[in-house]
């Protein structure tokens, strides 16, 4: 197959320098532009039609999700990868309905950069390679590729993976009342104040839903349910 050809769109020089020697040190892929503003990142996504762009989040001159969605609106047959410092949850909902590839904190490890544009490498390859897909192809190339390089999003502070696992592991199988933070903390084994604020952070997160359950005696207690999918 031909080189990957990347486009990278940067308003810090510096950053955008060490991104563009991450790419060319990467086994396929090579760069074929470079844009320190949103304005210039949209002209060269049309002129070059890169396959791939190397997306910041905040410009000078506008926020990267809107580049992301005029190119979706568009059609245009280009994939994404966004690079970011933010790490509120709000963005990472936005670059996922737009239908990026990954979306990797800053600053960046060569290490992190190398394993995305491999998986990328991979994910392209086997849409080149297949002609006819069956269930396993989907969920392989959906699954392994683009969503696996999901899991390793920093998680905000005060969140720790391993608890967060374990509240997740509570809707596996959620009783059709819900839970509350008390529950929860019994649960898992912590404090019903710290039960509350990884409920919370499911709920930013899209997975769970709050509710107010109102009782014969006594306040209104908030439960938590499990979203439908």
């Amino acid at each position: 197959m031909d080189p990957v050809r990347v486009l990278i769109v940067e308003d810090d020089e510096r950053i955008l320098e060490i991104h563009r020697r991450f790419v060319e040190k990467v086994e396929g892929f090579e760069t074929v532009g470079v844009a320190n503003s949103l304005a210039a990142g949209k002209e060269m996504a049309e002129v070059l039609s890169p396959d791939l762009i190397l997306l910041d989040l905040y410009f000078p001159d506008g926020y990267g999700i809107d580049l992301l969605r005029e190119l979706r609106s568009r059609g245009m047959e280009i994939d994404l990868i966004l690079i970011t410092a933010a790490k509120e949850v709000e963005p990472l909902r936005d670059a996922l309905r737009g239908g990026i590839f990954d979306y990797i904190l800053k600053p960046v490890l060569f290490s992190r950069f190398e394993e995305s544009l491999g998986k990328y490498r991979e994910y392209r390859s086997r849409l080149f390679r297949e002609t006819r897909l069956d269930q396993s192809d989907v969920d392989r190339i959906l699954r392994s590729d683009r969503k696996a390089s999901l899991k390793n999003i920093d998680l905000p502070k005060g969140i720790d993976r391993l608890t967060l696992d374990k509240v997740r592991k509570i809707f596996d199988n959620p009783p059709d009342a819900g839970v509350s933070a008390e529950e929860t903390g019994g649960l898992v084994g912590v404090s019903r104040t710290t039960a509350r604020r990884y409920l919370e952070y499911l709920v930013s997160a899209g997975d769970v839903f709050p509710d107010l359950v109102y009782r014969k005696v006594g306040r209104p207690e908030r439960r938590y349910f499990q979203r439908k999918r």
